[in-house]
């Protein structure tokens, strides 16, 4: 029988959390470097959102970038292929916007290898209707290793940094799939019709611009508990979580279930008055969604599953993905980003360069 302490456990152990609990040792090496920390990268939002968002008009340009594992790409380099362009198309909608266009950068051993991590992505690219544009190459690598960054753009954000107490946490997955075995990912993309896969993303942004939801992260190889520890932590909030609620496949466990990456998943974060329209928007489309908690006042997370609770994480004793100097005050951080923004938008166009 799975425990509430076994599952709590089992997470914090977990290769997805660790690989997220690594960011903030990254981002405070860099941010020790550039000349105001994170400011001055000119985002208007803080770092630990699914893309940098960039003021462009009436809207936001979205950057996102993603590496592979190692192991991952040399026992299914099609499928990496293919993930290498799903999983930054996720990244766009996750933030409200819609993807424009994505580049490469791929190294390996000949063609042999390599020919089948291309030929997954120009699947993936068919299949969501986001072009390949370039990138760079490395045929004589020792190793296969492939990294992909897409741009986009949202009229109207949906961020890690705007969930608010009293909100009700949503969890929205795509259940018509199956495991791409061994592996913990949940496929539900590659035997679907690209016009259904790209309908059903469709629906973040127009949650964002019809004012239904402003806060939210895609679900990542940390699942959906440490994606929404992710989203907590940027907001400086708490939450209660019921496993219990997430949506799951038919005769999956439950300890399997939430070290899951699947192909098309979400953690919002809705005030309650829009909850129903939120549900009916994924429902109409044949995605299983639920509400899964309530983000709460103070940063202790709460995990709770069958009438038992325990609490899973206090983000005041200890940081998940944050830096020491993205911690201490997201808003502070938000606010900077947009200074710096608009700064840099002031010398582009006094430069005649785009910004």
């Amino acid at each position: 029988m799975e425990t509430l302490a076994d599952l709590a456990g089992m997470l914090r152990d977990s290769r997805g959390f660790a690989h997220k609990r690594d960011i903030a040792l990254v981002s405070d090496t860099l941010a020790r470097h550039l000349p105001s920390g994170w400011a001055s990268a000119g985002q208007a939002t803080a770092l630990g959102d699914d893309c940098a968002a960039l003021p462009d008009g009436d809207g936001h340009l979205l950057l996102a970038i993603e590496g592979f594992v190692e192991d991952f790409i040399e026992a299914m380099p099609w499928f990496a292929g293919y993930c290498g362009v799903m999983v930054n198309v996720s990244d766009i909608y996750a933030m409200g916007g819609r993807p424009i266009a994505v580049v490469d950068a791929l190294w390996s051993r000949g063609m042999a290898p390599g020919a089948q991590v291309l030929e997954g992505m120009a699947a993936a690219s068919r299949a969501y209707g986001v072009p390949i544009v370039g990138g760079h190459s490395n045929n004589r690598s020792g190793r296969g290793q492939l990294a992909v960054a897409i741009l986009g753009r949202a009229r109207r954000l949906i961020s890690s940094f705007a969930a608010r107490p009293g909100d009700v946490l949503v969890a929205a997955t795509d259940l018509r799939g199956a495991y791409q075995e061994p592996f913990p990912y949940w496929n539900a993309s590659t035997g679907a019709p690209g016009e259904r896969l790209r309908a059903d993303l469709e629906i973040l942004p127009a949650l964002a611009e019809d004012g239904l939801c402003d806060a939210g992260k895609d679900i990542s190889m940390a699942g959906p508990v440490g994606t929404a520890l992710m989203l907590l932590e940027c907001s400086g909030h708490g939450a209660r979580i019921d496993l219990g609620a997430l949506p799951r496949p038919d005769g999956v466990p439950l300890s399997r279930w939430l070290v899951s990456f699947p192909s098309y998943g979400f953690v919002l974060s809705v005030r309650p008055r829009h909850v129903a329209g939120v549900l009916g928007r994924f429902a109409a489309r044949g995605i299983a969604a639920a509400a899964c908690g309530e983000v709460r006042a103070g940063r202790t997370v709460e995990l709770a599953l069958d009438g038992a609770s325990l609490p899973f994480w206090d983000l005041d004793r200890e940081g998940f993905i944050l830096g020491r100097g993205d911690a201490a005050a997201p808003a502070d951080a938000v606010r900077a980003g947009e200074d710096a923004a608009r700064d840099l938008a002031a010398r582009a166009a006094a430069t005649g360069a785009r910004a």
